[in-house]
C-alpha cells in the first residue's frame, strides 16, 4: 500500500502538469486575428495586425491577392489624396518604387507617360506615390508585402457558409472552409466584398436600395428621371425604340431591356449597382491578343448598341483610361457598355456555384461586346477601325486568358452595424462620430436597371453622381456589428452604410484605410480583453494617428 500511495503522490502533479500543458498547447493553436478575404482591405488588415505584434492568418478565397486593386482597377478612384494615409498610402508608395526599377517601362518610355498618377512633393514629402498602375504591378506589391511581413497565408480557401462558423457566447471561435481546414481565432475580420463571414455569423445586413425615408436621404432609393452622368439615353440625338419591330410591343423587347416597371421614385428595392470587369487593353502591337469570341457568342445581344450608334453616339473610347506601358483600365461609359445592367441581383446572396454562373454570364457578355465592336459590320467604321488597333494586354492575367480574375463587385451585402453611414454624414448635414479614416470620392452609383419608360422608349436608371462639400469622416461604428450580435468581428469592406453612402465609401483606398483601422481595433480590444464595441475611442484614435491615419481635415497630409 505504501508503494501505491507514493505512486499516486507522484502521478498527481504530473497529471496536473500534463493538463496545463494541453491547455497551453490548445491556446497556442488559437490565432489572435483571423482575416477572411483577399481584397486590398484584407491585406492591410493582416499587415497591421502583424505590425501590432499579433499572430495573424490571412484566409483568402481568391488565388490572386488584391481584389480590384490588382484585378484591373489601376486608375485609382482617389478623391482627395491628402486624406489617404497609413498603409494605404504606403501601398501607393510601393507602387511608385516599382516604376523606378529597371525594366518597369517595357512598352513605353517613362517620359512619354510623364507624371500622370503621381502625387506631388507638397503632398508626399519625402515619399512619392503612384496612383495609376498596371494590374501585375499591384499584385507584386501585395504578394511581396505579405511575404515580407511573414504572414501565414492560405489561398483559395472558401468559407463554409452553411455550417463553417462556430459561435460561443456571442463570439466567433473558429471558421471552417470547404476544404475542411479549421481556423481558431480570438478576433475575426471579414474583408470580403460580399460580406460572407459577416452573414454566416448572423450579423444584420441589407441588400439593395433603402427607401429615402429610412435614413432621411435624397439620393437613395429608385431614381427615375434623374440623369447625372452620360450613361443614359438622353445623351442621344433621338430616343431609342425597345422593340424588335419599332413601335410594335408584340414583337418583343430586344435583349438587355427589362419588361418590369422600374418602381416609384424614392422607394427601396432589392436591386444593386451593375457589375463589370475592368479590362486591361493594349494598343502596342507586340503586347496584345485579339479580343476573343465567346463560345456562345450571339450578335443579337448587342442590337441595342447598334441603335445607339445609329443615333449618333461616338463616345466608345471615353473611358479608356491610360495606365503605364500603353495599357488601359477600361471602365463602363455611355448608355450601353461594359456594365451588364440588371444581371447581378442574385449575386450577393447566391451560392458559390450560382455566383460562378453569374460571373461567367458577365464575362461572356463583356467579351462578346468587345468582339462585336471589333468585328461586326454594323459598327461605325471610324470606331471599328480605331478599335481594331487594340487587344487584351498579353502580359496581364496570363493564367486567365488575359482576362481579369476579379469581377467588379460594386456592392453586395452591407452590414447594419452599430452605426450606419448615410448621405447625411457624407454631405456634412450630420456630424460623424468616432472617425477611423476619411473618404472623399463623389457619391457615385452606376446604373441599376434598364427599362421601357412611360413614352415607350429605352431608359437607364440608378446612375447617380453627387459632389461633396469636402472629405468626410467614417465612423468606427460602421465597421462594428451590434454588440448583441457578435463581439469579436470587424467588417471593413461590406461596411454599415446606406446604398448611396456606400457609393462613395466603396473605393479601394478607403477599403485599405478601413482594413488597417479594423486590425488596429481588433488588436487593442484583444489586449484589453474587451469586445470591439467597448474599445475606448480615444485610445483607438491615439493609435490610429500614430499609425499615420488621417481622421479629420486637420490631419491631412501636407
Amino acid at each position: 500500500m505504501k508503494i501505491i500511495t507514493n505512486i499516486k503522490l507522484f502521478l498527481i502533479p504530473l497529471l496536473g502538469y500534463a493538463l496545463i500543458s494541453c491547455q497551453a498547447a490548445e491556446e497556442d493553436n488559437i490565432t489572435d486575428v483571423i482575416v477572411y478575404g483577399g481584397t486590398s482591405g484584407a491585406i492591410t488588415a493582416a499587415i497591421q495586425a502583424k505590425k501590432m505584434g499579433k499572430s495573424v492568418i490571412l484566409v483568402s478565397p481568391d488565388i490572386h491577392l488584391g481584389g480590384l486593386s490588382s484585378g484591373g482597377l489601376g486608375w485609382t478612384d482617389t478623391g482627395k489624396k491628402e486624406v489617404i494615409g497609413g498603409l494605404a498610402r504606403e501601398f501607393y508608395q510601393k507602387v511608385y518604387d516599382k516604376y523606378q526599377a529597371d525594366g518597369a517601362w517595357k512598352w513605353e518610355n517613362q517620359s512619354e507617360f510623364g507624371n500622370r498618377g503621381q502625387g506631388t512633393p507638397a503632398i508626399d514629402g519625402e515619399f512619392r506615390t503612384m496612383w495609376i498602375f498596371e494590374p501585375h504591378i499591384a499584385e507584386e506589391v501585395f504578394d511581396e508585402w505579405v511575404e515580407e511581413m511573414g504572414i501565414e497565408l492560405y489561398r483559395e480557401e472558401w468559407l463554409d457558409r452553411k455550417s463553417g462558423v462556430t459561435i460561443e457566447d456571442g463570439r466567433i471561435t473558429s471558421i471552417r472552409t470547404l476544404s475542411g481546414k479549421e481556423f481558431k481565432g480570438k478576433m475575426f475580420i471579414d474583408a470580403t466584398y460580399e460580406g460572407d463571414l459577416m452573414a454566416a455569423a448572423g450579423v444584420s445586413y441589407h441588400v439593395g436600395r433603402e427607401a429615402n425615408s429610412v435614413y432621411d436621404e435624397e439620393w437613395n432609393g429608385i431614381q427615375t428621371g434623374v440623369f447625372h452622368h452620360r450613361h443614359h439615353f438622353k445623351v442621344l440625338d433621338y430616343p431609342i425604340d425597345p422593340y424588335w419591330t419599332p413601335g410594335d410591343p408584340s414583337s418583343g423587347l430586344i435583349p438587355k431591356i427589362s419588361a418590369e416597371d422600374p418602381g416609384v421614385k424614392g422607394a427601396g428595392d432589392n436591386k444593386i449597382q451593375a457589375y463589370c470587369f475592368r479590362t486591361c487593353m493594349s494598343n502596342h502591337p507586340d503586347n496584345q491578343v485579339p479580343f476573343p469570341r465567346p463560345d456562345n457568342y450571339d450578335s443579337t445581344q448587342y442590337e441595342l448598341l447598334v441603335r445607339i450608334f445609329d443615333a449618333g453616339w461616338r463616345e466608345w473610347f471615353d473611358k479608356f483610361d491610360m495606365i503605364p506601358n500603353r495599357k488601359t483600365d477600361t471602365n463602363n461609359h455611355g448608355p450601353f457598355s461594359s456594365d451588364n445592367i440588371g444581371m447581378n441581383y442574385e449575386y450577393p446572396e447566391a451560392s458559390y456555384e450560382r455566383r460562378k454562373e453569374i460571373i461567367k454570364e458577365h464575362e461572356d457578355y463583356q467579351k462578346g461586346l468587345l468582339y462585336f465592336v471589333a468585328n461586326d459590320p454594323r459598327v461605325p467604321k471610324e470606331i471599328q477601325d480605331e478599335f481594331q488597333k487594340w487587344g487584351l494586354a498579353k502580359d496581364e492575367f496570363t493564367d486567365n486568358g488575359n482576362w481579369p480574375h476579379q469581377i467588379y463587385v460594386r456592392e453586395a451585402r452591407r452590414m447594419i452595424g452599430k452605426y450606419v453611414m448615410t448621405e447625411n454624414e457624407l454631405l456634412q448635414k450630420k456630424p460623424t462620430p468616432e472617425s477611423i479614416g476619411m473618404g472623399s470620392y463623389t457619391i457615385d452609383s452606376h446604373n441599376i436597371q434598364r427599362f421601357v419608360d412611360e413614352n415607350g422608349q429605352v431608359q437607364n436608371e440608378g446612375d447617380i453622381g453627387v459632389g461633396l462639400p469636402g472629405p468626410y469622416e467614417i465612423a468606427y461604428g460602421s465597421i462594428v456589428p451590434k454588440k448583441e450580435e457578435i463581439t469579436n468581428l470587424l467588417v471593413p469592406v461590406a461596411v454599415s452604410a446606406s446604398h448611396i453612402a456606400f457609393g462613395s465609401i466603396r473605393m479601394e483606398p478607403v477599403f485599405m484605410i478601413l482594413g488597417e483601422s479594423a486590425a488596429t481595433a481588433a488588436a487593442m480590444a484583444l489586449e484589453k480583453g474587451i469586445s470591439v464595441q467597448d474599445l475606448p475611442y480615444e485610445d483607438l484614435k491615439t493609435q490610429l494617428l500614430k499609425n499615420g491615419q488621417v481622421l479629420t481635415i486637420a490631419d491631412q497630409i501636407q
